[in-house]
């Protein structure tokens, strides 16, 4: 039994609420426990100078930590003036959220996804993604709806979970009591049909086996499967 008093393959209590915010396409609260990330999509008619007039659009991610999202208060990031955690994370939500959208089908137009940490207890960055996906989801049905493009550009679902090692035994998704001092430290990226986007795993102690390593991604993958599930409960479809 762990601290919050969970099986070591079960995921913390998981709320998500669409249209969080009034008059935003896309808005999602994502909650894992006590980890609260508010992810919203936004639409801009440009694109970056480095594909600009090739007919093809782009994604891109920015993630921040409100100043009281952890216990000890949190020195605001402006601008460009953001850590190399904040930077390495919001690359990797781009990097999810680009593997299954087709540029070419979006047009001429970038889609700025923001992830704001309100309450942070641990799994931050796969909170994230697997919420923004929802709001990136929402912006596209009001491009359809508006005509804006003709053809749905989402291939596939996308979530995302951490697992570990706790006191020799692997677990999903970590909490910060656990994150903290965990051997070994894994976030998990995965699309709706199993493909895996991308592997983030640390020892942060001792060296892990394959087999652990295994453990872990059949942990992840089962996670992820729940989070998926749970999307299409509310509707998200792929057509």
């Amino acid at each position: 039994m762990r601290v919050d008093g969970r099986q070591p393959n079960e995921l913390r209590p998981m709320k998500i609420t669409r249209n969080y915010l009034k008059d935003v396409e896309g808005a999602v609260l994502m909650e894992f426990g006590h980890t609260k990330v508010l992810c919203t999509a936004t639409v801009q008619p440009d694109v970056p100078h480095f594909i600009r007039g090739k007919g093809q659009g782009w994604v891109t991610a920015e993630y921040g930590m409100l100043p009281r999202s952890s216990p000890v208060r949190i020195q605001r990031e402006a601008g460009r003036n953001r850590t190399g955690r904040t930077q390495e994370i919001q690359r990797m939500i781009g990097r999810s959220i680009r593997a299954i959208i087709d540029m070419v089908k979006l047009g001429e137009r970038t889609i700025i996804l923001d992830c704001d940490v309100i309450q942070a207890d641990g799994g931050t960055r796969t909170a994230a993604i697997s919420g923004v996906y929802l709001a990136l989801h929402d912006v596209c049905r009001h491009l359809m709806a508006c005509g804006k493009i003709a053809e749905w550009p989402l291939s596939d679902y996308v979530a995302a979970i951490s697992v570990g090692i706790v006191d020799e035994n692997p677990v999903l998704d970590l909490n910060y009591a656990e994150d903290s001092r965990a051997e070994v430290d894994m976030n998990v990226v995965m699309t709706g049909s199993e493909k895996i986007i991308e592997i983030q795993g640390t020892a942060e102690k001792i060296p892990f086996s394959r087999e652990q390593m295994n453990e872990l991604m059949d942990l992840a993958g089962q996670g992820i499967k729940t989070i998926i599930q749970e999307q299409k409960n509310l509707g998200v479809k792929m057509s």
